[in-house]
């Protein structure tokens, strides 16, 4: 395959290939950002003067070579920008998810020294100052927004402005001085300490080198090509290892334009204005898209709704027989639904970070969405397998890309064992715990996943069971996967999370979370009366609609592999409560703390489980909530009941 991008031996790090793409392609797009309405765009011209500027004023400020800066805000050009100008100083940047609360901040900014904050607006401001005094080591907090900003006079508060005007000045002094420090810059450098994602804790920071990450994009992009022009719509959080590598590292290898969308609310409307060539989507994001269409067609004529069920059906039978869409489907349906959906230039799309469920994987791919899985971790470089445009494998991840080694550790008689992964990108230690580097990397340089798999013998594709710690026995001694049986749940467009539980039990349950949007649409069409999340769920409509959806996933799964008792849960998981990473994964530990009384009692054989608790909301408000949560049980073959 010719190079479509610059030697990435030469031009090592993110500002040596943001200086060629400004050198050789001045005036074409790099970045597009939707404000107010309006899609404003940055050439590579524009581009590289930001970073200068900025790499420049950092640099007056004292920032050098290994010092850690940390961003935090919605992904926005600037928040591009400010990454670059610090590699280009020699420092360190690590993303702060945005949503974070005070102590995660605090904690990530202390674990990395932070020095200076690149913050979005008064909100962020609002989370740096409030946790300042446990976080003497940061010097400077610079804001890109400036509304709200006049009432603060705290001296290490600066704009964004401001810094760019001290760039610009310093440039103007000594025109070489940007040159000479992009010049020193070398590929071997730590760039970002990315924060993994902390399913069984706090996170760690990855420390990835520019070059190493360019030089397994090299492969990824052999994988799944680009060009210059190809639009992207960055929707995924920046602090994301995904993220860094299709917004940053491969936007500056192939010449992406890198759209930004106005606000997270009007992600999808900006998505269609754009109509981009690839998407990376996280799972949560494909089945919210799914349970949507499925939604609109609860609005439907009965002949369209029909027409809706016969077109999915063939579809999925000619996908399974041919392993294309059918044509008669498409133009009946799914093409118009993929104009709506903008998906109609896509030439490529992605999801990762954690297992799709397959029934929504074959629902995109019916519709003709070129929908491929990754699989990989924040210290593999993020991603390092995919299925092949002509060979997709529903069940499976693909397969590894050139450069990527894999193999199955401690294999059982099934071939399933830990799956062991090394590559090019992989990341060169956690930051200040050469324990856990230790523990995680072995002498040979393979890295423990903690994930269980094995490859399929018949096309060698790789199959993710599920965290090694998550796989559960039953007290009768059958292993299951809780994140499979999940995923299947979540195909529903009335469910937005489930937890299943069963581990050293007698039979399998679960405890669901009902998608409010949607089950409230749902319930008003049928004059069912409740007054929020809390009432909704409760009411013995939406339990005998959900019994359905649960049921019809019974009916697919082994007898052992079915749930036998469900409850609907009072309150969505939430990140804020410890119960969700900030990638929306599962965190089973604190489910199971928090909910232990609950758990208790979905298999003590009670018909009801009394809640007494205390509910606080987005403003910080508390209130007490004291309630009663139903158990439904189901029959097994016999129309039995099992418990």
């Amino acid at each position: 395959m010719s190079r479509v991008h610059p030697d990435v031996t030469i031009y090592d790090t993110f500002p040596k290939l943001l200086d060629y793409n400004a050198e050789h392609w001045p005036n074409d797009i790099a970045m597009r950002e939707k404000t107010l309405g309006i899609w404003k765009e940055l050439t590579w011209g524009d581009y590289q003067q930001m970073v200068r500027n900025i790499a420049l004023g950092l640099q007056e400020l004292g920032l050098g070579r290994g010092d850690a800066v940390g961003l935090i805000g919605d992904n926005r050009p600037e928040w591009v920008a400010g990454e670059i100008g610090v590699h280009a100083v020699g420092g360190m940047i690590f993303g702060i998810y945005q949503d974070s609360l005070n102590e995660e901040v605090a904690y990530l900014i202390n674990y990395a020294g932070a020095r200076v904050i690149l913050a979005e607006d008064e909100e962020q401001v609002d989370k740096v100052l409030e946790i300042a005094e446990q976080c003497p080591c940061v010097e400077h907090i610079i804001y890109s927004d400036p509304r709200g900003m006049r009432k603060y006079d705290d001296p290490r508060l600066m704009s964004f402005a401001e810094l760019l005007r001290r760039g610009a000045a310093c440039h103007d002094t000594n025109p070489d001085s940007y040159r000479q420090l992009v010049a020193a810059g070398h590929g071997d450098d730590t760039a970002i300490l990315c924060p993994t994602s902390g399913t069984t804790g706090k996170p760690k920071l990855a420390m990835l080198q520019a070059g190493a990450l360019l030089n397994h994009c090299v492969y990824y992009l052999q994988a799944d090509p680009r060009k210059p022009g190809d639009n992207y719509v960055s929707m995924l959080p920046l602090p994301w290892v995904m993220e860094q590598v299709y917004a940053v590292c491969q936007a500056l290898m192939t010449r992406l334009v890198v759209n930004f969308v106005e606000e997270p609310e009007t992600q999808m409307e900006d998505l269609r204005e754009i109509g981009p060539h690839f998407v990376l989507l996280a799972p949560r994001v494909w089945e919210s898209l799914a349970a949507d269409v499925q939604a609109r067609m609860m609005d439907a004529s009965p002949f369209k709704r029909w027409i809706y069920q016969f077109c999915i059906r063939r579809a999925i039978n000619s996908f399974k027989q041919t392993g294309q869409p059918s044509k008669l489907a498409y133009w009946l349906i799914f093409k118009p639904l993929k104009d709506r959906l903008g998906f109609s230039n896509l030439q490529s799309a992605a999801t990762g970070g954690a297992a799709l469920g397959p029934d929504t994987f074959k629902f995109f791919l019916s519709m003709g969405v070129p929908l491929r899985q990754i699989y990989g971790q924040t210290e593999l470089a993020g991603a390092y397998t995919i299925h092949e445009a002509d060979d997709v494998d529903f069940d499976s991840v693909g397969i590894p890309f050139e450069g990527s080694d894999i193999r199955i550790d401690k294999p059982d008689e099934n071939g399933v064992g830990e799956i062991i992964a090394r590559n090019p990108g992989m990341f060169s230690g956690y930051f200040k715990n050469d324990e856990a580097t230790r523990e995680s990397v072995d002498s040979d340089g393979w890295m423990r996943t903690g994930d269980a798999g094995y490859f399929k013998k018949e096309n060698g594709h790789l199959v993710v069971i599920d965290r090694i710690s998550d796989i559960a026995v039953t007290a009768c001694g059958n292993r299951f996967s809780p994140q499979f049986i999940e995923n299947k749940l979540k195909f529903s467009p009335f469910i937005a999370e489930v937890v299943v539980l069963g581990h050293e039990k007698p039979f399998l349950t679960a405890m669901i979370c009902i998608r409010f949007d949607i089950v409230a649409k749902w319930a008003e069409k049928r004059g069912i009366a409740f007054t929020n999340y809390i009432n909704l769920s409760a009411q013995d409509e939406v339990y005998n609609r959900i019994q359905k959806e649960v049921e019809m996933v019974n009916a697919t799964l082994p007898e052992a592999h079915r749930i036998h008792k469900f409850l609907l849960l009072y309150k969505q998981l939430d990140a804020d409560d410890g119960e969700l990473t900030r990638t929306r994964k599962v965190r089973r530990g604190v489910i199971r703390e928090v909910y232990s009384d609950i758990i208790s009692g979905l298999y003590s054989g009670s018909a009801a489980i009394p809640v007494d608790t205390v509910i606080t909301f987005q403003d910080g408000t508390t209130s007490r909530l004291q309630t009663s949560l139903r158990v439904v049980e189901l029959l097994n073959d016999k129309n039995e009941k099992v418990a």
